[in-house]
């Protein structure tokens, strides 16, 4: 049993596959997900678990050297933006119909139960050296 980080098991063992460039997305409930990337649903209800809590979670488990994010998030969830504009390295913005389909290429999606508009990220993994 691991005594810290995270504890569920798919997401765990997703999380350890991701190498160098790969990219995966924390998403809220609502981002279509295409057929490709491994999805890890760990939503319970509309609210459960918060698209913040996921996403530190996940950010302490791997080394990020880049961050992305729909440009609409800016106007159309500032507490979203004010979370990932705090991040390290600082995000790139896209249209949130680039971000959309740069999911597709994603290695993995992590979909949250989080109910507000435009709370989805994708993160470059990099390494530790």
């Amino acid at each position: 049993m691991r005594a810290d980080g995270v504890i569920n098991p798919g997401l765990a063992a997703a999380l350890a596959r991701l190498r160098h460039t790969d990219t995966m997305v924390v998403a809220d409930a609502g981002l279509p997900v295409p057929d490709g990337p491994l999805l890890v649903d760990v939503a319970v209800v509309y609210g459960l678990p918060r698209f913040a809590d996921v996403l530190a979670a996940v950010a302490g488990e791997l080394v990020v050297d880049a961050v992305t994010a729909a440009t609409e998030v800016v106007d159309g969830n500032p507490a979203v933006w004010r979370l990932l504009s705090s991040m390290r390295p600082r995000p790139d913005l896209v249209t949130h119909e680039e971000l959309k389909r740069r999911v597709a290429s994603s290695s993995l999606v992590i979909r949250t139960g989080e109910n507000t508009p435009y709370a989805n990220v994708i993160l470059r993994c990099g390494v530790p050296f």
